[in-house]
């Protein structure tokens, strides 16, 4: 069987909530999706999920190969564009690539990606994230009660503005999960919007009154010296690594000792997540893919010896797309359906009217001017666009 062709689609997740961070929330709650289908002469499409904009660039270095080389090909994948670099939207095609090769040789295998990938159970556990910095109090503890519903221990909050906002949403996560442990697992993630002695500072504050299990990207993601520094200076764990694109990009953090949760970014692919997992497990640290529509990466979570939890951020999926995964019992139940387990209703996106809004400007991607920079952190610069 060989790689024929490729086809590009977008559909939208209706999340049915406010969605984001202390970037920007999308106020509608509906985002686009994009999805890359991979063609095969053998009659098989994979299916690849994340932005992929340089999908004409990187295709040629797969074109008329045997899908099931996948760790071969993400590599002539990097080599074909290591002039240029193989960062930011090129490597999302990298990814995007990379996710429907996996998912097209567990579809010839004839079984789950998660049996390919040598996993011995289905179960994946995780931990809850609503994305939930744009709703009220009301809508928040609504929300993570149905998380508790469904026997989470564990969640994560969006926060980094206010922190006296951000104490008390943990707390009502924390109450709202002990209907299931004594000791819940509390996240704070700031994506990136601290300066060093802001992280430090603010993080002790919150600790001083929350059990806080870590916190998230609290610095500009290269800054090692800085996470060190932070890392040293408060109890909890810090998380960082979802934004950085290759295996060679964590090498400062492991060698600063700035990172306690090695993280990856779902929409960086499966291979991605093999190697810098096994990368934090040869320095002793634990890995946790974040979360991204239908959770692809779950599959390879299943199979590393140190994924300490994958975020889940929903209940439903995508618009056109079923997905052969189960969200209970505090995590994720992968099914049998061969590969990622992702099957595709053209039909259903091509008839949709909705559009997303997540890449408009505005939107959690864009880093405000002035982050890191306001001396007061819930304070009118601070909150400057």
């Amino acid at each position: 069987m060989r790689i024929t062709g490729y086809r590009s689609l977008t559909t939208v997740h209706d999340w049915g909530r406010p969605v984001g961070d202390v970037n920007g929330v999308v106020e509608a709650g509906v985002t686009e999706v994009p999805i890359l289908l991979l063609e095969t002469d053998g009659g098989l499409t994979g299916v690849g999920l994340g932005q992929h904009a340089d999908i004409a660039r990187v295709f040629p270095a797969v074109e008329g190969e045997d899908p099931r080389a996948v760790s071969a090909l993400y590599d002539r994948m990097l080599s074909y564009v290591f002039k240029s670099g193989h960062a930011g939207a090129t490597y999302g095609a990298i990814a995007a690539v990379d996710m429907a090769l996996w998912d097209l040789k567990a579809k010839m295998a004839g079984e789950p990606l998660w049996r390919t990938l040598g996993a011995r159970d289905r179960f994946v556990p995780g931990y809850a994230s609503g994305l939930c910095y744009g709703l009220t109090d009301e809508a928040f503890e609504a929300h993570y009660k149905q998380w508790a519903e469904r026997g989470f221990t564990a969640a994560k909050i969006k926060g980094g503005r206010d922190v006296e906002r951000d104490i008390h949403r943990l707390e009502i996560a924390a109450e709202v999960l002990r209907r299931n442990t004594d000791r819940p697992g509390l996240m704070l993630d700031v994506n990136e919007c601290w300066s060093r002695k802001q992280a430090v500072r603010l993080t002790s504050e919150v600790e001083a009154r929350i059990d806080l299990t870590w916190i998230e990207e609290p610095l500009r993601r290269w800054d090692a010296e800085g996470h060190a520094i932070v890392s040293r200076a408060i109890k909890a764990a810090v998380a960082t690594g979802e934004n950085l694109t290759g295996v060679d990009q964590f090498t400062p953090l492991f060698e600063a000792k700035a990172v306690d949760v090695v993280q990856t970014g779902s929409v960086w692919g499966i291979t991605h997540f093999n190697r810098v997992a096994m990368a934090a497990h040869a320095h002793n640290l634990p890995v946790s893919p974040v979360g991204y529509d239908c959770n692809p990466v779950a599959h390879a979570a299943a199979a590393v010896p140190n994924m300490v939890g994958i975020e889940i951020q929903d209940f439903n999926f995508p618009l056109g797309l079923s997905v052969d995964q189960q969200i209970m019992d505090g995590g994720l139940v992968l099914g049998d359906r061969p590969g990622l387990g992702i099957e595709v209703d053209e039909a259903a996106i091509t008839a949709n009217r909705l559009s997303g809004t997540w890449s408009k400007s505005g939107g959690p991607h864009v880093r405000p001017r002035r982050a890191g920079l306001g001396l007061v952190p819930n304070g009118r610069a601070a909150a400057e666009r």
